[in-house]
């Protein structure tokens, strides 16, 4: 039996990027010693799963973040760089990813080091930490990728790759490390050189093709099944109502009028708005704000049960999120995505290849793409039939399963 330590941000949506908390389900299953360690906010759902977790005192992540900005009045090239910059010392600020090291450490000290360790894709203090420890490291929700060069990258991404490799290179010094868990180009980012999980599939990332390294393993994924009763305002709902959920995930939750939007989107196209703001507390003025800008039929909720809505819901309008997205594919549901930052670019991007969906900028957004969107994905037939073939594909893979099998060999 070996041990494994899987560790995440805070956030219940990394928990997921498709399959993370279920692999470490399938290697407990397995036989396997397993431990989750973030800070104890998200406890109580990695436990229900049936995950041993230990609360940690920092994981490196900055949570909850500072109010977000009004982005609303100001240029859009502006806007862009606040939102990166926003992403990046979220998950790169320094000092708390020098404590979470740490931390992590410190515990390895007390009970003994893994064997593996096991991160989400933007957990600094975790990759770092397995160079500490001299352990291998695993990072499950994103493709190990070659850097772009930089002629490819934008200004904003060339500005804000600088600003990290300078901050990682402070903290390789304060620790002694080389860097072997980062890539080494424009854009730094946590890779692994053993092994990268996908929960998408080889297909998404056709474009991509020549840029994803041989560690990657595409695992795909299905549909959970409800294990208990669904929730009662979605009872309420007339079962031939067709539903829309409508979501920022857990960290640009502030984008208001996003909601709003989406939502009268989906009203006039005939569904009913499910709004889901997440956990990140919003002002009880701003939420009546947005209460009263929604349409009549709105749930406006703060979380909802995937495995019990989504079999019910027949689009979905987002920021790009890779859980959400994957919960979307899984479902074979067509999806529009509005990237904020990060990641999301590329998952929008990859939507709209797929032809599962739209890739849309708040620019276009504002000038009403969400309705005339939410319209065309409706009557589109062979939008809804790609989507319920790339849901097989992925289903054919082997999922949490598969993945666990590989994560096991590192050992």
């Amino acid at each position: 039996m070996a041990k494994f330590w899987f560790i995440s941000a805070p956030l219940f949506g990394h928990l997921d990027w498709g399959g993370f908390l279920k692999t470490a389900q399938a290697l407990q299953h397995s036989g396997h010693e397993v431990l989750w360690l973030s800070e104890g906010g998200i406890g109580n759902a990695v436990s229900a799963a049936g995950v041993p977790f230990r609360a940690i005192r920092r994981t490196g992540w900055l949570w909850p973040p500072p109010p977000a900005p009004d982005l609303s009045s100001i240029p859009p090239a502006e806007a862009v760089m606040l939102r990166y910059r926003r992403a990046l010392d979220t998950w790169m600020s320094e000092d708390l990813v020098g404590e979470a090291i740490a931390c992590l450490v410190e515990l390895a000290e007390a009970i003994g080091k893994p064997d593996v360790m096991v991160t989400d894709p933007f957990l600094t203090a975790a990759a770092a930490t397995a160079e500490v420890l001299n352990v291998p490291l695993a990072v499950c929700g994103w493709p190990a990728q070659r850097e772009l060069n930089d002629d490819f990258l934008f200004p904003v991404q060339k500005t804000l790759g600088n600003e990290s490799r300078t901050r990682l290179n402070r903290l390789f010094e304060r620790f002694g490390l080389e860097g072997r868990y980062f890539s080494s180009g424009p854009t730094p980012s946590i890779i692994s050189p053993h092994l990268h999980v996908s929960y998408f599939n080889a297909l998404w990332y056709q474009a991509d093709a020549g840029n994803i390294l041989p560690q990657t393993l595409f695992v795909g994924g299905t549909a959970s099944a409800a294990r208990d009763a669904a929730p009662g305002w979605l009872s309420d709902i007339p079962a031939d109502a067709p539903l829309a959920v409508v979501t920022l995930g857990s960290v640009f939750t502030g984008d208001l009028g996003f909601f709003s939007w989406a939502a009268q989107a989906a009203a006039r196209t005939g569904y009913v708005p499910v709004v889901v703001i997440g956990r990140n507390p919003i002002a009880a003025e701003k939420k009546a704000e947005l209460k009263a800008a929604l349409p009549p039929n709105t749930r406006l909720l703060n979380w909802i049960p995937f495995e019990h809505v989504l079999p019910r819901t027949r689009l979905m309008i987002h920021h790009g999120g890779m859980g959400t997205t994957h919960a979307a594919v899984v479902h074979g549901i067509p999806q529009m995505a509005v990237p904020h930052a990060a990641d999301q670019r590329g998952n929008a991007r990859r939507i709209a290849q797929a032809k599962v969906g739209l890739n849309l900028t708040a620019h276009e957004v504002r000038h009403g793409a969400l309705l005339e969107g939410a319209k065309a994905l409706t009557q589109d037939a062979r939008v809804q039939a790609t989507a319920r073939e790339l849901a097989a594909d992925f289903a054919a893979l082997g999922g949490a399963e598969r993945a666990a099998e590989a994560i096991a060999d590192l050992a």
